[in-house]
């Protein structure tokens, strides 16, 4: 039951777009087409899976003084491969995703994931992990994609709807319509969980790299310091 737990985690209780809102910059660029974004799901997916299970093998050998570099290596390195596979098998979806394919690298929910959860639990829950919140990644691009797609330019993973042809949307497919939808899936899944999404547990300050330097500002209002006043 407990890695069932950690599995389903971040297909909605904890969503890393539509709860903890990361990954914002790709969800917003990659949900106009239904195809690049289950393209860009599946391949954030594959990255975090596997960089969170290396990380979890490594745990135990990385210096804690030099982590987050060492997380960065081993995410690019997934994410290279996944650049070359798609490069050589499947051109066009490459060409498609651009520049935010290269930049799965510094997207925050991998890196957030291998700092918070591959770094204190085995290989087998840091898979699961991974998974989980990759599927739930996709899960929220998938959604908002087919809204924008369907709604904004009459079609459906490239394939037209011609009895919405003469009621489309096309403010959808803007900027400005991606982050209309992208409010109203946030508040939907706010109203289905009841605001009861463990936000503050994901987001202390423990096993934050800066939480050291933090502590030191004086402008820093921590748990510690807000009990010392």
């Amino acid at each position: 039951m407990k890695k069932l737990k950690v599995f389903t985690n971040g297909l909605l209780k904890e969503n890393p777009v539509l709860v903890l809102v990361l990954g914002t910059c790709p969800t917003l660029a990659m949900s106009v087409s239904v195809i690049n974004a289950i393209a860009m799901g599946l391949a954030a997916t594959a990255v975090l899976t596997c960089s969170n299970m290396v990380i979890s093998l490594l745990r135990k050998i990385i210096p804690d003084t030099v982590r987050i570099p060492c997380y960065i290596v081993v995410i690019a390195g997934f994410v290279t491969l996944v650049q070359m596979l798609m490069e050589a098998y499947l051109p066009d979806l490459y060409e498609m995703l651009g520049v935010y394919l290269a930049l799965i690298v510094v997207n925050c929910i991998i890196l957030g994931r291998a700092e918070m959860f591959a770094n204190k639990h085995n290989v087998g829950e840091s898979a699961l992990d991974g998974l989980g919140m990759g599927f739930g990644f996709t899960l929220a691009l998938l959604a908002m994609a087919v809204i924008r797609e369907v709604l904004g330019n009459a079609s459906f993973a490239g394939m037209k709807i011609a009895f919405l042809e003469n009621f489309k949307i096309p403010i959808l497919t803007a900027p400005p319509g991606g982050f209309l939808v992208f409010g109203c899936l946030i508040a939907l899944v706010t109203h289905i969980t009841r605001g009861k999404a463990p936000l503050k547990k994901s987001f202390d300050c423990e096993g934050c790299p800066s939480a050291s330097f933090c502590r030191k500002d004086p402008f820093c209002k921590t748990e510690e310091t807000e009990a010392e006043a």
